[in-house]
């Protein structure tokens, strides 16, 4: 397995990264949480995860230690995919997902995109006990200058790339946008359009 990659930010997305490790590109899946943590830098350390299917072999990561182990945890429940685990994690910091499983807040948990009173009843039930909840700070998202047209394609574009539908999610960012206006950062159009609304 791939413990982590570390070197030049080669690209960046919202919903991933290329990073060149002495000349060779690494594509790394990644979460709305760590994209905010790492679009700024040059230099990174993303701890991954190496998913390997029939069909393909994808690379996840993570800026924090503490979101990978829990993008582990979340795949082993029954209906939690990659790309679910990565959508949960890209709708809710680590932090406020260790605090929402601790006090058995379903309901935070339903506000997920794509999470159900059953699935997300499972995630607390299975991991409850299964993870060391720790308190760190929250991961913050940063606000952005970007006009509004470009914030728009690169919400739909990550949104995209996480499994969800192009004519739903443009209605719903669509509606997002028109609410909180012009300010709102790429990052909180994503997050928002991963809840149910």
């Amino acid at each position: 397995m791939i413990a982590y990659v570390k070197g030049k930010l080669a690209q960046v997305e919202p919903a991933f990264a290329v990073v060149d490790v002495n000349g060779i590109g690494y594509f790394v899946k990644i979460s709305l949480n760590t994209f905010t943590r790492i679009q700024d830098k040059e230099t990174v350390m993303l701890h991954t995860f190496l998913q390997i299917r029939e069909d393909a072999h994808v690379l996840y990561g993570f800026a924090e230690e503490k979101e990978r182990m829990l993008f582990e945890q979340l795949i082993t429940i029954s209906g939690v995919g990659g790309n679910t685990a990565m959508v949960i994690l890209s709708s809710i910091s680590a932090s406020d997902l260790y605090l929402a499983i601790r006090s058995e807040d379903i309901n935070t948990l339903k506000r997920i995109k794509g999470i159900g009173a059953k699935t997300a009843g499972r995630i607390v039930l299975e991991l409850k006990d299964k993870i060391r909840l720790e308190e760190n700070g929250d991961l913050t998202a940063i606000e952005s200058n970007i006009p509004g047209s470009q914030k728009k394609e690169e919400a739909l574009a990550a949104l995209a790339s996480l499994g969800l539908a192009k004519n739903v999610m443009t209605k719903r960012v669509d509606q997002i946008m028109k609410e909180h206006g012009m300010e709102i950062s790429t990052e909180q159009i994503i997050k928002l359009a991963l809840r149910n609304p």
